[in-house]
């Protein structure tokens, strides 16, 4: 028998060049942006940003890969990998952060001890507490 209530993780998302959106974005799946996004996105998926793209706002998900631009915070639960074109200005939280030389980042930039694999965002006042010794 079919599973129909399950969601499907392996949609992909795509804002094409030339498309503008105003607003939040919720998905399960993964987005590539070639437009432009003013809001918030998250994501339990890959966010590509690509060359054409720009993001206007906050981003939260699992993985990204950016070649565009990114105004505001991106937190990327675990790699995070800026091309050679990627130009950054805001905060990056990640895991694990990958850097061509050529890419443009202006900001800060916090490296998590542990992996979020699920994206989601830590609530302020809820990261883990650190043990003295630990």
């Amino acid at each position: 028998m079919g599973k129909f209530n399950e969601t499907d993780n392996t949609a992909i998302n795509l804002i094409s060049n030339g498309t503008e959106i105003t607003g939040d974005i919720k998905s399960n799946g993964d987005i590539r942006i070639d437009g432009m996004l003013t809001g918030n996105l998250e994501t339990k998926g890959k966010v590509v940003i690509g060359p054409t793209g720009k993001v206007k706002g906050e981003v939260f998900c699992k993985n990204s890969e950016v070649s565009g631009a990114v105004d505001g915070k991106i937190s990327v639960g675990q790699l995070l990998s800026l091309k050679v074109s990627s130009r950054i200005t805001g905060e990056i939280i990640t895991f694990k952060l990958s850097i061509e030389p050529g890419a443009n980042f202006t900001g800060n930039c916090r490296m998590n001890e542990s992996e979020n694999n699920d994206g989601a965002p830590i609530p302020k006042g809820k990261e883990p507490e650190k043990v003295p010794g630990k």
